[in-house]
């Protein structure tokens, strides 16, 4: 049975934040789109999705650190404390000193004793009927039956779409659509587990695992949870002020532009960034960019004998 820490690569004494860490940077090595011809890969990926779900959960990860489960979250050692009354050589049980033995059945008439139909009777077995190997009794408890492999999906997502959290609508191998509700604090990467969307099996169907690309933007980028934008205005709005339209991910905004503002100047748009874990969402930071007239001539005609005297790379020191 595989470590889920060594399946992994962490050490038992790891934080939580170091196991979500090697898990999406193994997820992101073995992802099936980035293996498509190598069968191992997207099997090792599964195995490193199943333990990180162990880990990733505190209860079953201390279960596990207990030895109370297994790497695949059964018990394991269903008897464990039962003592040796039957099948050890430490307990008193029914074989004296050396606990029951099928040999000491020897010289009882034990010719043609079905040894299945007597343990089911000791284990509550009841109404004589045969069982098979695994099913409780003796033979130990039976393990659930296996679920469906995980299915996983990349899902693109238009960048104002990951600002505002708009829902996205993804189609699933069966052919089914749904609409998934992006999570505050999503990131390029993120990953979204849909129970029961993968592919069917005896103890029923996986997950499906859908991992979320952030689509670039023309004009906009992001910088932690905030959104930046350079936005160009003219000379005339830089010095006499105004009114201008300004995209926003939520859409168009009117800015106020004060009378002399320089190029470079840095205005705030309050919650008008991405949603943040904790709640809310960032800014957007919008920096005015003044941009001269394609034609300079009536520009210079206008200035001729003017000229500023002030000296702008003072701060420089030059």
């Amino acid at each position: 049975m595989s470590d889920p820490y060594a399946t992994l690569g962490v050490a038992r004494t790891a934080s939580e934040k170091d196991i979500k860490s090697a898990y999406r940077k193994l997820a992101k090595e073995l992802h099936p789109d980035r293996n498509r011809d190598n069968p191992a890969a997207a099997e090792r990926f599964s195995k490193v999705t199943q333990a990180y779900d162990l880990l990733s959960d505190a209860g079953k990860r201390a279960q596990f650190d207990r030895g109370e489960i297994d790497a695949e979250g059964n018990p394991a050692n269903p008897f464990a404390g039962m003592g040796g009354g039957f099948g050890g050589r430490s307990g008193a049980g029914y074989g004296g000193q050396g606990g029951f033995r099928p040999e000491d059945l020897q010289g009882y008439g034990a010719e043609g004793i079905d040894l299945g139909d007597l343990f089911d009777g000791l284990f509550g077995g009841g109404g004589g009927g045969r069982r098979g190997p695994g099913a409780g009794g003796f033979a130990g408890q039976r393990r659930p039956p296996p679920r469906g492999a995980d299915v996983a999906y990349r899902l693109r997502v238009p960048f104002t779409d990951a600002a505002t959290r708009k829902d996205q609508r993804i189609t699933l191998a069966d052919g089914k659509t749904i609409d998934l509700k992006l999570p505050a604090g999503l990131e390029d990467g993120t990953q979204m587990r849909l129970k029961g969307k993968g592919e069917a099996g005896p103890g029923g169907a996986g997950d499906a695992i859908v991992t979320l690309v952030l689509d670039r933007h023309p004009h906009f980028r992001r910088e932690g949870d905030d959104v930046r934008l350079d936005l160009p205005i003219t000379l005339d709005e830089a010095v006499s002020g105004g009114k201008v339209r300004c995209p926003t991910v939520d859409g168009a905004v009117m800015l106020t532009i004060r009378p002399g503002t320089g190029s470079g100047t840095v205005m705030r748009l309050a919650g008008k960034g991405f949603s943040r874990k904790s709640g809310g969402r960032g800014d957007q930071l919008v920096t005015l960019e003044i941009q001269l007239p394609a034609d300079v001539a009536e520009l210079a005609r206008r200035l001729e004998g003017w000229q500023d005297g002030g000296n702008p790379r003072a701060r420089l020191g030059v």
